[in-house]
């Protein structure tokens, strides 16, 4: 067992918990923390100081996904915080006590199985969610494990880090999976929101032109502010389709990182991508694509699901950020908060990402 010298750690905290699926949330004040000797090994405790806010959560809370979520739960799955305790006897741990490292939605996985050896270890058979099938990052102490914590690149603020281990990774790799090259045009429904604001900044940095799908003046300026080469409003645009291909050479653009979280953004998407274009799905509404067969074909159109990010991932896409290529764009609150940060996210309110401080360190 390995406790940082002089850092006490409680018998309770502040977290964050859903009862029950579908169940209001509640900030409970004496929820227990996990002590370092009940560690199993392979896990740490991280004293989290900042989460990301995600739209996932609202899904966890919902419990509306096919996967159930488990019940009671802490959701939260961009976290930043400092490890203050390793189980006893973890073997050859790449991280150590006082090391500062991000939680990821992906908290563990076996690392030995087929899935894993082949770099698809967000499928497999035992992974490991974080505030999904283990509690996460709404609480000041969360128990992750050693082998899939992310250290954090020194010259990165923790507030703006935390997004970047969902929303970045997610939307870094999804780009990586859209066989594109430099020049390329790519599509970006949601581009004003929490995935799309860092998309726009990923795609930007691989040498690719942007046109941004969002709506709101609020928005447009956003992501004409990091770089997007076009803009298409899709509740003042009378033709979406044809917007978007008159932006793109009049042929459509090469590949579409759909990030929004309504069917819709699949069926148009097939419509306007040139012939040769890959569909990228990362938004995951449970509902039928809608992807019409004949033209899916006749225009040799490449769908491709793309579900988070290995650890590598997450070490290139912050190591992007690092370079001053992304920055999240994001408002700070506090843990109290999430209540109406849930109702601000349903309703739309939010361009960029919440982050909430959790606790100082």
């Amino acid at each position: 067992m390995s406790v940082s010298q002089g850092v006490q750690i409680p018998q309770t905290q502040t977290a964050a918990v859903v009862p029950a699926i579908g169940q209001d949330l509640e900030i409970r004040n004496q929820h227990p923390v996990k002590q370092a000797k009940d560690l199993a090994p392979g896990e740490c405790l991280v004293k989290i100081s900042h989460t990301g806010v995600c739209h996932t959560d609202l899904h966890a809370k919902a419990g509306d996904w096919p996967i159930k979520p488990m019940n009671p739960l802490i959701g939260g799955h961009e976290g930043v915080g400092t490890i203050v305790a390793i189980g006893a006897n973890t073997s050859n741990s790449p991280v150590q006590l006082g090391d500062r490292v991000g939680i990821k939605w992906m908290a563990d996985s076996c690392l030995n199985c087929e899935f894993c050896r082949r770099g698809f270890e967000m499928n497999c058979p035992k992974v490991k969610l974080s505030g999904y099938t283990v509690d996460g990052t709404f609480s000041e102490y969360v128990v992750s494990y050693t082998n899939h914590v992310t250290p954090i690149p020194k010259n990165l603020d923790s507030a703006g880090a935390a997004s970047l281990l969902c929303a970045g990774v997610t939307t870094y790799k999804g780009l990586k999976v859209s066989n594109t090259k430099v020049g390329d045009w790519v599509a970006l429904p949601g581009a004003g929101g929490g995935l799309g604001h860092l998309a726009v900044q990923y795609a930007k940095a691989a040498g690719l032109k942007v046109v941004a799908i969002d709506t709101g003046a609020h928005k447009e300026k956003l992501v004409k502010s990091l770089g997007a080469d076009a803009w298409v409003d899709f509740k003042t645009s009378k033709d979406i389709v044809a917007d978007i291909k008159a932006a793109t050479d009049g042929l459509g653009p090469h590949a579409a990182l759909v990030t929004a979280s309504h069917k819709s953004g699949y069926t148009q998407a097939i419509e306007y991508l040139r012939e040769g274009g890959t569909l990228v799905c990362v938004g995951m509404p449970d509902a039928e694509m809608g992807a019409n067969p004949f033209w899916t074909v006749f225009k040799s159109i490449r769908i491709q699901g793309s579900y988070v990010g290995t650890r590598q991932d997450a070490d290139e896409a912050l190591a992007l950020a690092a370079a001053g290529k992304v920055k999240v764009v994001f408002e700070q609150k506090e843990l109290k908060d999430l209540k109406d940060v849930y109702e601000d996210m349903e309703a739309g309110k939010i361009a960029g990402r919440i982050v909430l401080e959790v606790s100082k360190q």
